[in-house]
């Protein structure tokens, strides 16, 4: 017995510990605190458009191709298959998904990018899982590869005959139509003139859940029933059982009698499927085209949520929010928005170093602080920020949150190992 247990107690593992301090209830607490003191900056600033319905509704839009991105990578590695492609399975999905919609309609255009990332996910997995190739090298070869097709067939498809016509070009496809969207009568109505009164809380509230039911695709929901379905089907199954252990101890599943290779093939293809419905939908929902350059390292930001969300559905999902948020103020001409968030993250990172100094951690603590003071006087002597500042806002925030939220992630034990069947006899 160390000199540090104690009898007939059982010491936890760091994991546990960090579990155990991220409970439901504290996280609740913390979104909680969070949306009390942006309705605070909101009623001290004036910038109403931060909590606003359509800045909600954008941001729900930017956070679904994010969110079904990072959905793609976390059943990869789960399953021990590092998926820095899904950039190149999101343009795959994106452009397959624009072929097929202007010509037919926007479901077959989903079918479409769903297999056209789904034959990424296909590559991939042979690459890494049959000839072991390092899954870093393969995810960038085919975010490389990806993006050559996707321009080469562009030139032959959209900017010659009845795609012409219907004005495609080599850069973007012609049109398609709309896919279904949803609006709550009467709460959506209701809750728009609560937010016209702009009051504290109350009005945030209305805001926030104003841009949730009014005009919600289809797709949306889509994408927010296979998030639940990714955590019963993957935490609630044998399947899922059997595939989280292929990323946590292959060799163990091996003498288990579990295809190792079987499984890493069916998530890696699934992953791609993801990832390409993610960009299928950045070509339906928001511009109904395709466009070149479209995703934007959206793959690259979902990547970055799964890791935020610590290789969970319900992390993931925060993570994607969090990104969509930051992702619609570029789209919402956002500086005064993004102005009046200095001071939310200047208070923010006063209370962050304030804890820090109560666990005596004094050099974060003064370095906290010493941010917090500079972003006061930054939002002091401005009235707002440098349009590159709002266009480079999702980038930013995702070194913020990793930065922040590298102490308490645990991947997946074998992630990104190679594995050959019977290399534990």
């Amino acid at each position: 017995m160390s000199a540090t247990a104690t009898p007939g107690k059982t010491a936890k593992s760091p994991a546990a510990k960090i579990r155990a301090k991220l409970t439901f209830s504290r996280v609740l607490l913390i979104i909680a605190g969070a949306l009390v003191l942006i309705s605070a900056v909101r009623a001290i600033t004036g910038a109403n458009d931060m909590t606003s319905s359509g800045q909600i509704s954008g941001a729900l839009t930017m956070a679904v191709p994010i969110g079904l991105a990072g959905l793609g990578g976390l059943w990869s590695e789960r399953a021990g298959v590092v998926n820095i492609g899904l950039e190149g399975m999101m343009m795959l999905g994106m452009f397959f998904g624009a072929w097929a919609g202007w010509q037919t309609n926007p479901w077959l255009a989903v079918v479409a990018g769903i297999l056209g990332g789904a034959a990424g996910g296909l590559i991939h997995a042979v690459v890494t899982v049959t000839f072991g190739v390092d899954h870093i090298v393969s995810g960038v070869a085919i975010n490389i590869l990806a993006l050559g097709t996707t321009q080469y067939l562009a030139k032959i498809w959209f900017s010659m005959g009845k795609a012409a016509a219907a004005g495609g070009s080599p850069k973007q496809s012609p049109p398609m139509d709309d896919i279904k969207s949803f609006t709550v009568p009467g709460l959506s109505d209701w809750m728009h003139t609560l937010e016209g009164h702009h009051w504290f809380l109350i009005s945030d509230l209305a805001g926030i859940i104003g841009g949730l039911v009014t005009d919600l695709s289809s797709l949306t929901i889509l994408a927010a029933a296979l998030f639940v379905a990714t955590f019963f089907v993957l935490w609630r199954t044998a399947f899922g059982l059997r595939l989280r252990s292929c990323g946590e101890n292959p060799i163990a599943a091996e003498s288990l009698g579990v295809n190792v290779y079987k499984y890493k093939y069916l998530a890696v293809i699934a992953s791609g499927g993801l990832a390409g419905l993610g960009g299928a939908f950045l070509a339906i929902v928001p511009s109904h085209i395709y466009n070149e350059g479209q995703t934007g390292g959206r793959g690259y930001i979902g990547l970055a949520a799964m890791i935020f969300g610590n290789w969970r559905p319900g992390g993931l999902a925060m993570g994607a929010g969090l990104f969509g948020y930051s992702d619609s103020l570029q789209l919402r001409n956002g500086g005064e928005t993004v102005h009046a968030l200095l001071l939310a993250l200047a208070v923010g990172l006063a209370a962050l170093a304030a804890w820090r100094l109560y666990q005596k951690k004094y050099l974060p603590a003064v370095v906290g602080g010493a941010v917090a003071v500079l972003l006061v006087v930054w939002y002091a002597l401005t009235d707002t920020v440098p349009e590159q500042l709002v266009g480079a806002t999702p980038y930013i925030v995702t070194l913020l949150v990793l930065a922040l939220a590298s102490q308490r992630l645990r991947m997946p034990a074998a992630d990104g190992q190679p594995y050959r069947k019977g290399q534990g006899k």
